[in-house]
C-alpha cells in the first residue's frame, strides 16, 4: 500500500498548481487532501469519493481549489487557483479504505498517508 503525492512547488501569488496523488496496492473509498504549516495542526483541504465523485471542501478554499479523480488512472488531483501566501504549507494526500473509515474532515480517520509535497506561494 503506497500513496505518492506530486506537484508541489514555488508559485507567485495569484498563480496555480496541480497536485496529484496516485495510490497503489489498494482501492480507496475516499481520498482527502490536508495541509500543515510548522507549529500548527494539520488542516483539512478537500476530499473526493471514488464512487460517484462526491466532493468536499473547506469553505475558505471553495471556489479556488478543485478536487477531481481519474479512476482509470487511479489518480486524484487537486487544482489550486488564485493561490495566496497563506496557502503555503506541506500538502498531504490521504486515503480512507471504506465507508466505515469515518469522517472525511478528520485526519485520524484516514488509514493511509502519502509523503507531503511542499507548496510555497510568494507574495
Amino acid at each position: 500500500v503506497q500513496l505518492q503525492a506530486f506537484g508541489g512547488g514555488l508559485v507567485q501569488a495569484g498563480g496555480s498548481l496541480r497536485l496529484s496523488c496516485a495510490p497503489s496496492g489498494f482501492s480507496y473509498y475516499r481520498m482527502g487532501w490536508f495541509r500543515q504549516v510548522p507549529g500548527k495542526e494539520r488542516e483539512f483541504v478537500s476530499a473526493i469519493a471514488r464512487s460517484g465523485g462526491t466532493t468536499y471542501y473547506t469553505d475558505s478554499m471553495k471556489g479556488r481549489f478543485t478536487v477531481s479523480r481519474d479512476n482509470a488512472k487511479n489518480t486524484v488531483y487537486l487544482v489550486m487557483n488564485k493561490l495566496k501566501p497563506e496557502d503555503t504549507a506541506v500538502y498531504y494526500c490521504a486515503a480512507q479504505a471504506s465507508i466505515f473509515s469515518g469522517n472525511y474532515r478528520r485526519d485520524r480517520d484516514y488509514e493511509y498517508w502519502g509523503q507531503g509535497t511542499q507548496v510555497t506561494v510568494s507574495s
